[in-house]
């Protein structure tokens, strides 16, 4: 590793409300989980923090549940978890689906919900899931709860409303209605970062929505009315005005912009049915 790790400092929480109490009284802290991102950082000798409090060994983060209609997902769930579970199965479908696409089995069980969602890259596969899906995000603090939609949860490239004295204790996720979609488009057929990822929701009020086309995770409003509305073709149109892609190490503008259009028209001919 290029980051030596005698400069780093771990802290091993007995509790949640402990790791909240360190995190409001010492803001240096990073709170760290899977780690499959920070590992990355530091062998590339470009991770800034130095010291950490470890929320891995804290099981109230984890679980799934159906509550009241409302499925909840620890923050702390692993993308393994997710595969396996039942409830994620019958009511999110499209996150099961996303879950297989995250990286390969040993980062499927290491990688949680939480972590992918806090490290706000645009091309996190389950984002565009939790965009579509009305999720909502619970963030925990010493002082409380609260909970952000998940459409006002970012603020920017890699930038959330979080406070550094929170942490994502869960997300909640109400029952849909229609036929659920996921589809990411990568170098490989497997294990690679995603040039586009789309989850969608074919309703009387159909969802849309992309990653790796902005700063961040985008629904498509205007997309989404033409689609209840109107033609696919119209609807094409208007994804293509509607995403903002960039040129990049990864893939061009013009090669996005003409791929989500053929997402677009994809999902909509699989859930014809």
């Amino acid at each position: 590793m290029r980051t030596g790790i005698s400069g780093l400092e771990l802290i091993e929480p007995g509790s949640v409300r402990q790791a909240l109490q360190l995190l409001r009284d010492e803001p240096d802290l990073t709170p760290l989980a899977g780690c499959t991102d920070l590992y990355v950082l530091l062998n590339f000798g470009t991770l800034a923090q130095k010291r950490f409090v470890n929320l891995w060994g804290l099981p109230e983060l984890r679980g799934i549940s159906v509550v009241d209609d409302m499925l909840r997902i620890g923050a702390l769930t692993t993308f393994a978890d997710i595969m396996a579970s039942t409830d994620v199965q019958q009511r999110l479908p499209m996150l099961v689906a996303a879950a297989r696409e995250v990286g390969g089995v040993q980062i499927q069980n290491r990688g949680t919900l939480g972590g992918n969602v806090a490290n706000g890259s645009p091309a996190g596969d389950s984002l565009p899931v939790l965009a579509a899906a009305d999720a909502v995000v619970v963030l925990r603090s010493v002082d409380g709860e609260r909970r952000v939609a998940f459409s006002a949860f970012y603020t920017g490239y890699r930038q959330s409303v979080m406070r550094p004295d929170e942490i994502i204790s869960a997300f909640e996720v109400p029952a849909l209605e229609g036929t659920q979609w996921f589809r990411k488009v990568g170098t490989r057929a497997a294990q690679a970062i995603s040039k586009i990822v789309m989850a969608g929701v074919r309703a009387p009020a159909p969802r849309v929505a992309i990653g790796s086309v902005a700063p961040t995770v985008m629904r498509l409003p205007r997309t989404e009315l033409i689609l209840a509305n109107g033609s696919i073709d119209d609807a094409a149109r208007m994804l293509e005005e509607e995403i903002r892609p960039i040129d990049d190490i990864r893939s061009t503008a013009e090669y996005r912009r003409r791929v989500s259009s053929n997402l677009l028209r994809r999902f909509w001919t699989d859930t014809s049915g």
